[in-house]
């Protein structure tokens, strides 16, 4: 079976939004510094993009949490892969996540690391599919809400392939 990717959000539209998003966080966290989490493989790309626009300080640390495999929907079973390097306690932690869709993977993040006892948590999200959300999630900040389509670029992949793409495009196949 063959693909093919069609633009969904261009890389104008993303830098844009990710540029205002920055704005947003900057003013939102204002005489603080964010811990930013990135949950990999995916959320790499907007998380770089994103801290560059930031105007306060910024402090990083990685998971990667799985529950897709190599299909095109959640499996629905979530698995730490890589936890996080340092504690999160008493600081103001800013997960950051290429896409919600159906909820189950962040929930289960969220709740993990909110009984670490940060100082503050919040989730912020490249692409959010509201339409296939199962078990809800507070999403503080969205780039783009998006239909239920399969999407990659911009770190989002399809079997590992895609991810490098300097724009937002569904996959459809042949």
């Amino acid at each position: 079976m063959a693909e093919h990717i069609q633009v969904l959000k261009s890389e104008e539209e993303v830098d844009a939004r990710i540029k205002q998003m920055g704005e947003q966080i900057s003013r939102d966290y204002a005489g603080r510094e964010i811990h930013m989490i990135c949950v990999l493989k995916g959320g790499s790309f907007f998380m770089c993009e994103l801290a560059k626009r930031i105007t306060v300080p910024v402090t990083i640390d990685f998971m990667s949490v799985s529950s897709y495999g190599s299909d095109t929907k959640s499996s629905g079973v979530v698995k730490i892969v890589k936890d996080l390097d340092e504690s999160i306690q008493g600081k103001d932690v800013l997960v950051v996540e290429d896409i919600v869709d159906s909820g189950r993977t962040l929930s289960y993040l969220m709740e993990m690391l909110r009984d670490r006892n940060p100082k503050s948590l919040h989730l912020c999200t490249l692409l959010d599919k509201p339409d296939r959300r199962v078990v809800n999630v507070n999403v503080d900040y969205t780039g783009f809400q998006i239909p239920d389509a399969f999407v990659v670029g911009y770190g989002l992949d399809y079997d590992q392939k895609y991810r490098n793409l300097p724009y937002i495009g569904v996959v459809e196949f042949d």
